[in-house]
């Protein structure tokens, strides 16, 4: 029997279609200085063929967007979650004002595909003619392509023939919550502090200023937030809803966001923003009556 989507990102190799992720490209001479000046990490040391995770801010501190960015010779690509393109899109352009730096829409002429799993490394050499970046939409090993929409069929008809097994999107959020990768929108929203995604790969605290870089220096500085964003292991094999609250004993403590049932680990696995004096792994706690203890986190 042929493997499944889930199998493959677990096992094997899998390709995602990621058309549908927002993108778009930054070019002119400011464009590194621009991109440095809104996003937490640093901009102005990447090379071509390197990229980063970054989110932008509001003035308020708070995590307007996430985002994957990719230098390139002549210009800076940007991968968001879709319904963040236009937003985003809106957003830097609002401050573009008279900087030498345009942005273009680059879902229309380029075809986005991940490539993930424990065999992805052994298709790279075949794709000498796409454009990589070392970015996955679960956690897993791989890295994305971005070639012409042109050549999207023929692309992916040469990675099944390589071994790669299409994976959809419901198999994509188990294996995201399996690895405990969060997702913007799911588990991170404009509500929420960088501190509090404990995603600090996101940022470089020693770069020079940006917006919102005064909270995250001050949180920083002063001492931690009060909520932190944890990976949980629930034994349910119903996924609660986002909002379900976490109790410790009879105390609320806090609520999950997005969930999934695991079929390989046999229960649940959920993102949660807790109280921080309880968001140490092995912490026993309780969810919708179900037993639950905070996870190691296995990397962004």
């Amino acid at each position: 029997m042929a493997a499944s989507g889930y199998t493959a990102l677990r096992e094997g190799v899998a390709w995602l279609d990621l058309d549908a992720r927002g993108r778009f490209r930054a070019r002119g001479q400011d464009r590194a200085r621009l991109l440095h000046a809104m996003t937490t990490n640093h901009i102005e040391q990447l090379r071509p063929g390197e990229g980063l995770y970054a989110f932008f801010l509001n003035a308020q501190g708070r995590i307007l967007s996430d985002v994957q960015i990719l230098c390139l010779e002549d210009h800076f690509l940007l991968d968001t979650e879709p319904e963040m393109h236009e937003p985003l899109f809106q957003h830097l352009d609002k401050y573009i004002i008279a900087d030498d730096v345009t942005l273009e829409d680059a879902r229309q002429d380029t075809a986005a595909i991940g490539l993930e799993g424990p065999r992805a490394a052994a298709l790279r050499e075949q794709l000498k003619d796409c454009t990589l970046a070392p970015f996955t939409a679960t956690g897993a090993a791989g890295f994305r392509l971005y070639a012409p929409r042109a050549a999207k069929a023929d692309l992916a008809a040469r990675l099944e023939a390589g071994g790669a097994v299409p994976a959809g999107p419901e198999e994509q959020n188990i294996v995201r919550l399996e690895r405990f990768h969060p997702r913007y929108g799911a588990d991170i929203t404009d509500k929420h502090l960088v501190q509090e995604t404990q995603l600090l790969d996101a940022v470089h605290f020693n770069k020079g200023c940006y917006l919102g870089q005064e909270i995250v220096e001050r949180i920083r500085s002063r001492g931690q937030v009060h909520r932190l964003l944890v990976p949980l292991s629930i034994q349910a094999e119903q996924p609660p809803p986002p909002g379900t609250p976490v109790m410790a004993g009879e105390a609320a403590v806090g609520e999950t966001m997005s969930a999934a049932y695991s079929p390989a680990l046999g229960s649940v696995v959920a993102f949660a923003y807790i109280r921080a004096e309880h968001a140490r792994p092995q912490t026993k706690l309780i969810v919708s009556g179900r037993a639950a203890e905070v996870a190691a986190a296995k990397g962004s």
